[in-house]
């Protein structure tokens, strides 16, 4: 049904975002779509699967007009993630409504998002490898893409702790003058990153719903020393 009356053209008054209203015809995207492969000289057309039908035209065009080079069209299943909306027409409603920042949002599953994410191109590279390419449609778990982040992240990250809902503790019955560190390690597997020292004051900061659950269980806060004391809760 492809090569039986094809459409090729289709007529549109509507203004164009660069020419304007000086043209009102437009070709389709089957009758382009080769003919701009052999102009910009592409070898390989890599296509989604349900544009397998469409290859008879696409051979015939290329065939029958002077075109200065003769491309192939390849066929392959689409990268289809777990709970990732891949759809490029959905991805652009979310920008047209304003309900992202843009196309580098660091929620929106491309290129740019996952750039301002921190996601490095290398963990990009080893995912596309690790799954491959097929003709048969399937969904890729979510879980094996962060599982390649995390593999080109953990050699070269270095560890931090950050408290997000902070509460100030003081401990009251904490020695004048006296003061204790503890040495953290910047990365388990390499010693040469080093260890900081945290220093250990009256005054510390420790996650506000920990410590509401200790209260609630009448318990003591303990020292890494060993140390108990008995404590009292300032906010910020």
């Amino acid at each position: 049904m492809t090569l039986r009356d094809p459409v090729l053209y289709r007529i549109l008054h509507a203004a164009h975002p660069r020419t304007g209203t000086a043209w009102c015809i437009y070709p389709t995207y089957d009758f382009a779509h080769g003919q701009s492969d052999a102009i910009e000289h592409v070898t390989h057309s890599l296509c989604t699967l349900e544009f397998e039908d469409h290859r008879p035209l696409y051979d015939w065009l290329i065939e029958h007009l002077p075109v200065p080079a003769r491309p192939r069209q390849y066929e392959f299943a689409r990268l289809n993630l777990g709970y990732t909306v891949l759809s490029k027409r959905s991805l652009t409603e979310l920008v047209r409504r304003g309900l992202v920042d843009g196309w580098d949002d660091p929620r929106m599953p491309t290129l740019a998002g996952l750039r301002r994410r921190g996601v490095p191109p290398e963990a990009i590279r080893e995912f596309v490898r690790r799954i491959g390419m097929a003709r048969a449609n399937s969904v890729v778990d979510l879980a094996l893409f962060e599982h390649a982040i995390r593999d080109r992240l953990n050699p070269i990250a270095e560890r931090r702790m950050a408290v997000l809902r902070p509460l100030k503790l003081v401990i009251e019955n904490f020695p004048e003058g006296d003061a204790a560190e503890l040495t953290a390690i910047n990365h388990p597997d390499d010693p040469a990153a080093g260890q900081p020292h945290c220093p250990v004051r009256p005054g510390n900061l420790c996650r506000a719903r920990r410590f509401h659950g200790a209260i609630r269980r009448r318990s003591f806060i303990a020292c890494r020393q060993g140390a108990r004391f008995a404590c009292a809760t300032r906010t910020w």
